[in-house]
Parts: C-alpha cells; sequence; structure tokens
C-alpha cells in the first residue's frame, strides 16, 4: 500500500509548510500537481514569496504544471531520483513551464521529514 495522496497534499504538506515556511519560500516556485486516478487530484502549492501554501484547486499562476496518474506518483515517492526521471523519459510524467523546477519540488517533500 502506498501513501494516502489526499492525505499527503490536504494534511501533511500544508502542516510541514505552515512548520516551515522559510525553507518552502526558498524553493521560489508556483507548482501546480495534477494527479490522475481515483486516489489523486489537484493542489495548487505556492512556494514562493506570495505564499506558502499547498490548496486543492487549479488557480492558475503555476510556474511548473506536473502531471502524473496516481499508480507513477506512488513509484515517484518510493523513489523520487531514480524513477522520476524514468517515468518522465517513459512519458508517464508530464512537466509543463519551468521543467527545472521539477527537480526543487523534492526539497518540498522532505519537509515532512
Amino acid at each position: 500500500m502506498g501513501i494516502d495522496i489526499k492525505k499527503l497534499f490536504n494534511e501533511e504538506l500544508p502542516a510541514a509548510i505552515q512548520k516551515n515556511p522559510e525553507k518552502a519560500v526558498a524553493i521560489g516556485a508556483k507548482y501546480q500537481l495534477n494527479i490522475a486516478g481515483d486516489g489523486g487530484g489537484q493542489w495548487y502549492i505556492d512556494c514562493s514569496a506570495t505564499g506558502p501554501k499547498c490548496e486543492a484547486g487549479t488557480p492558475g499562476g503555476a510556474d511548473c504544471t506536473i502531471e502524473v496518474a496516481e499508480a507513477d506518483f506512488q513509484k515517484l515517492v518510493e523513489n523520487p531520483q531514480a524513477n522520476g526521471m524514468a517515468l518522465f523519459f517513459a512519458g508517464k510524467l508530464k512537466v509543463s513551464g519551468n521543467q527545472m523546477l521539477a527537480m526543487k519540488l523534492q526539497k518540498l517533500f522532505d519537509l515532512r521529514n
């Protein structure tokens, strides 16, 4: 069993951002994550000076948009470095906007630890 994606984005990441706002703002970007599947959803993560926050929805204005299926997102969470590139090159992880910012997103997930 993988992680609960909705719990991750609706509870865990917002709590981590609230606990470490300066580290979130240091990432300096706005993300849109679109995770397809029953356990997925759409979330907007603002790691800029106007944030930081993580909320459900698609308000627009993201610097980097990431689209992935729920099963592939689970693989990404298990091993971001190895699986991220494999999923990207297989066309299962779509990144639009500033692709270099996708690499910085791992710093946000690390705030949960």
